[in-house]
């Protein structure tokens, strides 16, 4: 062979295996666009399945009850149900969950309660779900019952002991504001705020009649251990003569005089609305304080207590705990988890747990300078 065929043939064979090189080369490309085209499908699919894997949810109440926690349950239940997901209801709040006290809810059982206080579900402080073995004790008994996810209606302590749960064992958890305080950052109103807020103005009206036909003092205690929002709201809606809240230090000497100031103006009646938390003590407290300096007044003293979370819930609280309702089975949907549903200037807020635990809401200063003013 001649050394041009040669070098032909040499050619000949680069050639060969370069195409054989290229073609392996572009098998491989289409394997890993393949693969890559397989691990999207495989991610979109597991995002499918991990939203699909809510099929049945629990809803439970905790904490003290407020007005307007049935018709949360109501909302939660329907919603759920409108979105073909199973409802079952656990009774007494983490303890029902610890010992296993379930029920399945239909559109019938949650009918004819939304007008309704106190909660069907009833509600129950657990020490033993502040344990770990307490809270496996739940986690086993979802498990067992096929509960997918959770609703918790209930406060501060309530989304503490969920978001531990949640973090844990990794189990998706929405919660709802449910408490008369109206203390839980993230919301501008919290269920059963509006309710208990009406209640005391009605009563405190009704001790304002009384008061202007005796002349007479009223010290009277509402409920607010750690945060004054009822006192100062009912406050001043009632026209009341001082406001004593946690937030603000009381200064008894000042309340003293003005006591004075409105004895010599010939004041008919005079009403102090007193946080249960207020620094200087409830309202029996203050009022033994101060009674020695106005012998010239007849002082009584009214606590209104659990009166405050009784009672048909106002029209806001109903349509504000349907409205949450329905945004929390929609979150769960979504796949959110260890989220409050909010209420934030008019509209659907998700916060943290994290956040509502760690975060405290403030008084609004301007209502605070309103009080201060409308004293005179």
């Amino acid at each position: 062979m001649t050394r041009d065929a040669h070098d032909a043939h040499d050619a000949h064979d680069v050639h060969d295996t370069h195409d054989t090189h290229d073609i392996h080369d572009a098998h491989d490309a289409h394997d890993a666009h393949d693969a890559h085209d397989a691990h999207d499908l495989l991610m979109k699919n597991s995002s499918i399945n991990k939203m699909k894997t809510i099929k049945r949810i629990g809803v439970l109440t905790s904490g003290g009850d407020a007005p307007g926690m049935n018709a949360a349950i109501r909302s939660v239940t329907r919603a759920a149900l409108f979105n073909q997901l199973e409802v079952v209801g656990i009774l007494r709040g983490y303890d029902g969950l610890i010992n296993g006290k379930f029920r399945n809810l239909k559109s019938r059982d949650v009918s004819g309660i939304i007008q309704t206080g106190g909660t069907i579900l009833k509600t129950a402080r657990s020490e033993e779900f502040r344990t770990f073995d307490g809270r496996k004790k739940a986690y086993d008994h979802l498990l067992k019952e096929n509960i997918d996810a959770l609703v918790v209606i209930g406060g501060d302590g309530s989304f503490k002991g969920a978001g531990i749960f949640s973090d844990e064992f990794d189990f998706p958890i929405v919660g709802l504001p449910g408490t008369i305080d109206n203390d839980l950052y993230g919301t501008d109103y919290t269920i059963g705020y509006d309710t208990a807020l009406n209640t005391v103005v009605q009563a405190v009206d009704k001790i304002r009649d009384t008061a202007s036909s005796h002349n007479r003092l009223f010290f009277v205690e509402v409920m607010g251990r750690d945060a004054g929002f009822i006192a100062l709201r009912s406050g001043i809606a009632t026209g009341a003569e001082a406001i004593l809240v946690p937030e603000v230090n009381t200064n008894l000497e000042q309340l003293r005089s003005y006591l004075e100031k409105g004895n010599k103006r010939k004041k008919s009646s005079n009403i102090i609305i007193v946080a249960e938390g207020d620094d200087a003590g409830g309202a029996y407290e203050i009022a033994k304080k101060v009674k020695d300096d106005l012998s010239h007044y007849e002082i009584r003293v009214t606590v209104l207590g659990h009166i405050q979370r009784g009672g048909s819930p106002s029209a806001f609280d109903r349509v504000m705990a349907s409205k949450l309702g329905v945004a929390a089975v929609d979150a769960l949907l979504e796949g959110k988890r260890s989220i409050m549903i909010g209420f934030m200037n008019r509209e659907v807020s998700h916060v943290p747990f994290s956040k509502t635990i760690k975060y405290h809401r403030h008084l609004d200063d301007s209502l605070l300078r309103v009080a201060d003013i409308l004293t005179i």
